[in-house]
């Protein structure tokens, strides 16, 4: 199963752990809880000559989740595997809000304002902050694993998709001549987008081929939003037919296929505008960076028969996948990034004014909300011990989200701290490899 993170009372990181032998050093009072998530003890004596082996933190990122492993290249051992869901879709959304609001100001006949100068010019390689949230995630954890484990090298998947390969096929250039990396950009790219199974008839673990909706023979291109995936007895059953007279009794699943082709490529493109952001900010570590494909991670992971999931393809990632990987036991931390709240200070009305003034004040006997505590009550509806995130109170009488219930009005007398708010909220997984 996944190890315990161990160091020793300098902080030093030394190797991890089996969670039996966690157990037994607190049960002895050698060692005390230092973190819940990830769990890490830290031991009340240096060990400055201890051996410890370098370890590798392997990353894949992704749109909306990225997973992250850390491999034990001498045992083939997975330590540690985890996912970071972002946020940068909320966060977009928020901005985008914002500038609505703005500008409906701006064209409404209020007071004059003078025109400002402009001083909004970007930086070389500016990205937005939806996109900048996602390498940031990134980077907290990635530094905050630096610190609880004896890391020496990084693996990150640098390139997925070709986009403007997919877009358009028939790009002239040396780099992007139809040929093996044409086709495996077009079929990964759409057995992702169609579910990996047949537009037509939902067939899944069949051989798939790639289908014109509108017929090559009839005018059809190659582009992407002109593709999509099939048996081959649909596609043979519909040849050269247009789609709309194919499915004409199915308007339903036509209408599904319309709106899948018009999906854009907003999470491909989230992930290649960031990628080389992500490969400098890990470069800035100071630690040795290996790169890899999603082609090279995908043929890692079939080789090695392991499901598909983020922290799976993690740890598949780069040339330096071992060719047995010791999966036995591991149980991902999930990890939601939230934010640290809102930072607005005046809430507006429907015309997008301020009509009110709030308090950012969150700190209130010594808690914080979104903090986790354990609170044992002793009497009352809610009595017994209770362990989840705290909402403070002015007036002391705090409540607790379990994950499961929400307990209201615990006296913060009875509540003890075990991790402050980090701006991530945190669940283990329960698929066990």
């Amino acid at each position: 199963m996944s190890k315990v993170f161990l160091l020793d009372t300098d902080k030093r990181p030394l190797n991890p752990i089996h969670s039996a032998q966690a157990r037994q050093l607190l049960r002895n009072g050698k060692a005390a809880i230092l973190k819940r998530f990830p769990f890490t003890i830290i031991l009340k004596e240096s060990k400055p000559d201890e051996f410890v082996q370098p370890l590798r933190i392997k990353i894949d990122p992704g749109s909306k989740t990225t997973g992250i492993a850390i491999v034990n290249d001498a045992t083939s051992e997975i330590i540690f595997a985890a996912e970071i869901q972002h946020r940068g879709f909320a966060i977009r959304e928020a901005l985008t809000s914002r500038r609505q609001l703005r500008r409906g100001r701006r064209n409404r006949q209020t007071r004059y304002r003078q025109a400002k100068f402009n001083n909004r010019r970007r930086q070389k390689g500016w990205l937005a902050p939806s996109l900048m949230s996602r390498v940031h995630n990134i980077d907290t954890w990635v530094k905050r694993l630096i610190r609880l484990a004896p890391v020496g090298v990084i693996s990150q998947e640098l390139v997925r998709f070709d986009t403007q390969l997919m877009q358009n096929p028939d790009i002239q250039g040396k780099e992007y001549q139809q040929g093996t990396l044409a086709g495996y950009e077009t079929r990964e790219y759409l057995l992702e987008k169609f579910g990996r199974k047949c537009a037509y008839c939902d067939k899944q673990d069949v051989p798939l081929q790639i289908e014109h909706i509108h017929p090559r023979a009839k005018g059809g291109t190659n582009r992407i939003s002109n593709l999509t995936l099939s048996c081959e007895k649909c596609n043979i059953k519909k040849g050269t037919k247009d789609i709309k007279d194919f499915l004409k009794k199915e308007p339903e699943r036509l209408k599904n296929i319309w709106a899948q082709t018009k999906k854009s490529l907003a999470d491909t493109a989230a992930v290649n505008a960031t990628r080389f952001k992500l490969l400098e900010v890990l470069r800035a570590t100071g630690l040795p960076v290996e790169t890899g494909s999603g082609g090279l991670t995908k043929f890692n992971r079939t080789n090695l028969g392991l499901p598909k999931t983020h922290y799976f393809d993690a740890a598949c990632v780069g040339i330096s996948t071992p060719e047995k990987l010791i999966v036995k036991g591991v149980k991902p931390l999930i990890i939601k990034a939230t934010g640290h709240g809102s930072r607005q200070m005046a809430v507006t009305d429907k015309f997008g004014f301020p009509k009110s003034h709030k308090t950012n004040i969150k700190f209130h006997f010594g808690f914080r909300t979104g903090d986790i505590v354990k609170a044992y009550v002793p009497k009352g509806k809610n009595v017994g011990l209770h362990l989840g995130r705290v909402t403070t109170r002015k007036t002391g009488q705090f409540d607790i989200n379990t994950g499961t219930k929400s307990l209201q009005i615990i006296n913060h007398k009875y509540c003890k701290m075990i991790q402050k708010h980090d701006g991530y909220l945190y669940s283990l997984s329960s698929v066990v490899h």
